[in-house]
């Protein structure tokens, strides 16, 4: 289950700030991540955006995988 810390929500209007944004995200995910040793990093653009960083089991630990929705 998936918990607010472990779970960013994104909205920008520039690929500037998004990208500023996804990589603060996807370093503190990584810390969390660190803890447990058992979860990856999920980015889903859900639109255009808007997206959604998170901890995941269905991506193996120590990976950042993408998604689109």
């Amino acid at each position: 289950m998936t918990t607010a810390t472990e779970r960013i929500e994104i909205q920008v209007d520039n690929r500037k700030v998004l990208d500023e944004r996804l990589e603060d995200a996807v370093r503190g995910l990584q810390q969390i991540a660190m803890a447990t040793g058992t979860h990856g990093i999920l980015i889903t653009r859900n639109k255009p955006g808007h997206y959604t960083a998170a901890l995941s089991d269905q991506v193996p630990f120590g990976m950042t995988r993408e998604a689109l929705i």
